[in-house]
């Protein structure tokens, strides 16, 4: 996978560079969310893109294309911290052009069976998300977490949360050809005893604090930051792409604004929120970022 800069309002495009096909991080070019977020269209597919669009969120970056060359990003540790790690010794520039962000006006909500997710007017970015797994191993750890949204906190508190699966599913997923991939390496693995990962859990909420990561990169394919208040039960990537659609769909539900002329926007950003775009490329072959910024037009 490579990361180049993109000019200012191209967004976040995803190309598969083995076909020559390019497809924008939209809402409604979301084809499937079992197991993951994939966009799509006739001509390509590219999944699991929610971990490097939560790093993308996280650290304020609008404008980037990402290059890939097969039909799903990395998954790296199963966290977005490696991309956060990259991203940010590769460095970020801000563009000239003001950032902008989609406001909740009034609430929004999406039900399916037992998930339950809504967007509603808040001053601020927040997430607040709540699990309920009728297992032994989680009664003993918080299903439960509320985020106060910032480039710190994201940084701080949420982008070093793995995915997380149980044993038998990964069994069952394996009989079926499917996460060839996963390993104690790129996920936490719970059975009936508990985590069979050696090192344990990075943090005791680190199960919820996961959803709220993938619900940060879900939530980013509606173009931009959102300003407003997210709330998720039991609800994963289906139900995050719904609740994204419905907010897109009724037009009184949210406003397009900017912050120009000194004005602070509610969320705090890596830097400066005005305009910020992303310059980093991964040099193919390579483990590191290197720097490429292109000349303000």
């Amino acid at each position: 996978m490579t990361i180049h800069p993109a000019q200012p309002d191209a967004g976040i495009v995803f190309r598969r560079c083995d076909l020559g096909c390019s497809v924008e991080a939209k809402a409604q070019n979301v084809v499937d969310t079992q197991l993951a977020t994939t966009l799509g269209d006739d001509d390509v597919r590219i999944s699991t893109i929610e971990h490097l669009m939560a790093t993308f969120a996280g650290l304020g970056i609008d404008n980037a294309q990402v290059d890939v060359s097969g039909s799903e990003l990395p998954i790296m540790d199963g966290s977005a911290a490696p991309f956060v790690r990259l991203i940010r010794a590769a460095g970020i520039e801000e563009q000239p052009a003001p950032k902008r962000f989609l406001e909740v006006t009034r609430e929004v909500s999406w039900t399916d069976g037992c998930a339950v997710t809504s967007l509603s007017p808040h001053d601020g970015f927040r997430l607040e998300y709540t699990m309920n797994y009728d297992h032994p191993y989680f009664e003993g750890h918080s299903q439960h977490a509320a985020v106060d949204f910032s480039s710190r906190a994201f940084i701080r508190d949420i982008s070093r949360a793995r995915t997380f699966g149980f044993l038998s599913d990964i069994e069952r997923l394996r009989a079926m050809d499917l996460v060839r991939g996963g390993s104690l390496d790129n996920a936490v693995v719970v059975d009936d005893d508990g985590v069979l990962n050696d090192e344990g859990l990075r943090c005791e909420d680190e199960f919820v604090k996961h959803k709220i990561l993938d619900a940060i990169g879900d939530l980013y394919v509606a173009g931009h930051p959102i300003i407003g208040a997210f709330a998720g039960y039991q609800s994963g990537h289906g139900s995050n792409n719904a609740l994204v659609r419905q907010l897109l769909a009724d037009r009184g539900s949210y406003r397009s604004v900017t912050f120009e002329n000194g004005s602070t926007p509610p969320i705090s950003l890596y830097r400066a929120c005005n305009g910020i775009g992303a310059v980093s490329s991964v040099e193919p072959g390579s483990s590191r970022l290197t720097r490429v910024i292109d000349s303000p037009s």
